[in-house]
Order: structure tokens, then sequence, then C-alpha cells
């Protein structure tokens, strides 16, 4: 169990009961994989970084509401994940900053509210672009030079015979 959380074992089923709630927490703690309900409402969560749920597969229940929410890009892994696991606390979640977005749900926002990152993925589509056309390059020069160098062989045997 976290050092900031209480955990309870839940009577019936294997799994525990993390309630991290109104603890000032800046950051999601690690949490255990068998956590059932979890809630982080009442903190100081602005965000949650990529990846850090993924490992709660038996997850049944989560609330975060009540958390200073930074709907900007970084907002996106929380905003999809919630739609997969609780619909019911994603609507619960409202933002807090940016000024044009306070108060507004995270549910209902659109990809262009969030704001654009410069970076998200680890390599642009430009970038792919540019390795693959070098690669066609180099292959279609390597195989004009083994073409020009078989003809320049029979010539070289051809010239020999005679």
């Amino acid at each position: 169990c976290p050092p900031s959380c209480s955990c309870k074992s839940l009577t019936g089923t294997k799994g525990l009961h993390v309630d991290c709630s109104s603890q000032r927490l800046t950051e999601v703690p690690d949490l255990p994989i068998d956590t059932k309900r979890l809630y982080l409402q009442n903190n100081s969560l602005t965000s949650v970084p990529p990846g850090v749920l993924d490992s709660l597969n038996s997850l049944e229940e989560v609330k975060m509401s009540d958390n200073p929410w930074n709907c900007d890009c970084h907002i996106l892994y929380l905003k999809l994940w919630l739609e997969d696991v609780s619909a019911s606390s994603l609507a619960n979640i409202r933002c807090a900053t940016p000024a044009a977005l306070r108060m507004k749900p995270l549910k209902q926002l659109t990809g262009n509210e969030l704001g654009i990152c410069k970076r998200l993925l680890p390599i642009t589509c430009l970038e792919f672009f540019w390795r693959d056309l070098i690669l066609i390059a180099g292959a279609i020069i390597t195989l004009t030079l083994v073409a020009w160098a078989m003809k320049s062989s029979k010539m070289l045997v051809c010239q020999i015979n005679l």
C-alpha cells in the first residue's frame, strides 16, 4: 500500500480498496496491481503520466474528481483511460486550467481544445519518409552498380574469348 494511502482487503473477492483521497498528492503513487477500488479525489493532481494506470487490470471503481486538472494535451492519456475503465468517473472530472477550459468536464473536450504537444510520439511520419527515401535510393544505386558490373564482366569475357 502506498505510504499516503489506506488499503483494505475486500471481503469475498481478491482485491484491495485503495483510498488516497484528501492527501494533497501531486502525482499518482505506485499502486498495488490487485487494486479493485481506487479513490484519488480531493488531491492536487494536475495530470497522470502515460502508462501509470495500465497495470490496474482488475479495477472496478475509480474516483478522481476534485483535483486541479490541467487540460492540455498531456491529459489525453487519462481521458482515454477513463473512457475505457470508468465513464462515470470521467463525467465528474473538471478542468482547472487553462482558463478557457475552467470547470469544463474533461469528457466534453475535443482534440482542438486539448492543444497541440510538439512531440507526443517518439518519431514523426516525415522522419520515416526521409529515412525510407534514403534507403530506396541506396538500393537503386546498388542494383545499378551490380547490373553495370555484370554487363562489363560479360563484355570482358567476350573480348577474351575472341
